[in-house]
């Protein structure tokens, strides 16, 4: 079984996802901030992956349509494709991994400033949310994707302490997103896994 298909990890428990719980269990009260430290963690090992953005965003999308493929049918250019081959040599899945790797590359410069973080995060999900019609719960799950794909591409950077700290920051990129949800009147924000 090669890297891209090997089987999907178990979701993180919430507490592992940077949230604290509300009231509600559909949408945690507030993400948890980032210190300093970790900021800094999460800079210096990032720097390490966006040197080759393209390829680590390309390895990530690869293995969230493989292990994942109902998440296809939000891309018609490429719903059909099975072959991680013929994805890896596609420029519309190339496209949009520079997108979503350009993306996190913006949160991540701007970890010192909540309000552009919030903004651009903001903008994201409203998007995925009106226009792309896409199940909120697919952020959850391509940020484990993520993460799965850094630790084994970067371990020599992404140490259990480090992959703790990605934890905690993509936990709070999807709090911020599904806000988004909320805010244009998605019905339900589902964190269940397909």
């Amino acid at each position: 079984m090669s890297r891209r298909e090997s089987p999907p990890p178990p979701s993180p428990p919430p507490q592992l996802l940077g949230v604290q719980r509300g009231e509600c269990d559909d949408r945690p009260e507030r993400a948890e901030p980032l210190s300093d430290a970790e900021r800094e963690i999460i800079q210096d090992t990032w720097d390490h992956v966006y040197k080759n953005c393209e390829d680590v965003g390309v390895s990530v999308l690869i293995r969230f349509f493989v292990n994942f493929p109902s998440a296809k049918q939000y891309f018609s250019q490429f719903q059909d494709m099975e072959d991680t081959e013929e994805m890896e040599r596609s420029c519309q899945l190339r496209q949009h991994a520079r997108r979503v790797m350009n993306a996190i590359n913006t949160v991540v410069e701007n970890l010192h400033d909540p309000e552009k973080v919030s903004a651009v995060l903001a903008l994201v999900g409203k998007a995925h949310a009106i226009k792309h019609k896409v199940e909120p719960m697919y952020f959850k799950i391509l940020s484990g994707v993520m993460l799965e794909v850094l630790s084994e591409d970067f371990p020599e950077f992404f140490t259990t302490e480090v992959q703790m700290v990605w934890t905690k920051l993509m936990g709070a990129l999807y709090w911020h997103v599904t806000g988004a949800y909320t805010d244009v009147g998605w019905l339900q924000v589902s964190s269940s896994a397909v």
